[in-house]
């Protein structure tokens, strides 16, 4: 791993791949755990997709079989919505796109089939946002103390992080969105079962940049493989947050960090860490 830190100070750390990534970060955030007060739960924050894979495999490959896994809790960034003739409800979360499938598959199942059971991820401690009532979820996780690392992702084509596309307000906080089409896009590349654009819903409910900003302790933008190679050279080479790639919120996170693996960093290249960002 090399680290360096860009124009907003920034730091930047590049792995040699996905895996490695994922590993590191899995340990981090068992260590994490770990050192929590046996009175606290530990809150992450998760998005679905493709960019942390690696690092929810980690979790269920690295995870002790002793471990108590009942303090974790599974804070999930946002969910695809329909309208219905009593409002707008969550997606089936059998559906192959659901972001509650997702955290059941991909995160939650892995890691409590690595443990004795009783010892896993309890269910009431997988927490997605409600399209009835968005801003209650604002209120759950600062009631919870707020998330310990918020883990965050970028869409390829046009920076989006969870349903917030270009334009996204940088102190917003949950809410029903309406999806840009180049956030749809890069979705179908995230769930290939969808056959067309057509087939991607057009409303969701998401985490506002805001909610990330003000609700966390510590952010991890992670960005794996060459379609994030474009993204990540556009967050790294920005100064401050610019709204027309919102992924850029990174550098006004608390403790923030950009994580990369050499494809998606490309020509991103260690340099030294400005003397201003140390303080």
């Amino acid at each position: 791993m090399t680290v360096s830190s860009v124009a907003a100070g920034t730091p930047v750390e590049v792995y040699a791949d996905a895996d490695q990534l994922g590993e590191a970060l899995a340990r981090e955030i068992l260590d994490g755990l770990a050192a929590t007060p046996s009175h606290r739960r530990y809150l992450l924050g998760c998005p679905g997709g493709r960019s942390l894979r690696s690092t929810y495999q980690a979790l269920a490959r690295l995870v002790p079989a002793d471990a108590d896994l009942s303090r974790l809790v599974i804070v999930m960034m946002d969910e695809y919505v329909l309208e219905s003739a009593n409002g707008p409800r969550r997606i089936d979360p059998r559906a192959h796109c659901s972001c509650a499938g997702f955290a059941e598959r991909e995160i939650v199942g892995p890691i409590n089939a690595a443990v004795p059971r009783g010892r896993g991820i309890l269910p009431e401690h997988v927490w997605g946002p409600d399209p009835a009532d968005p801003p209650v979820y604002d209120r759950r996780i600062e009631v919870a103390g707020g998330v310990d690392l918020f883990l965050a992702a970028s869409g390829a084509g046009d920076g989006h992080v969870a349903f917030v596309g270009p334009g996204g307000d940088i102190f917003g906080r949950t809410s029903l969105l309406d999806l840009g089409e180049q956030t749809r896009r890069d979705n179908m590349a995230t769930f290939p079962d969808f056959a067309s654009l057509g087939d991607v819903p057009r409303l969701g409910v998401s985490v506002g940049l805001g909610t990330i900003i003000a609700l966390s302790r510590a952010v991890a933008m992670v960005l794996v493989g060459g379609a994030k190679r474009a993204s990540a050279a556009r967050i790294t080479a920005a100064a401050d947050f610019d709204p027309a790639w919102p992924a850029t919120f990174i550098h006004r996170c608390p403790q923030p960090r950009i994580l990369l693996d050499a494809a998606a960093a490309g020509s991103v290249r260690p340099q030294p860490a400005r003397l201003d960002a140390e303080g």
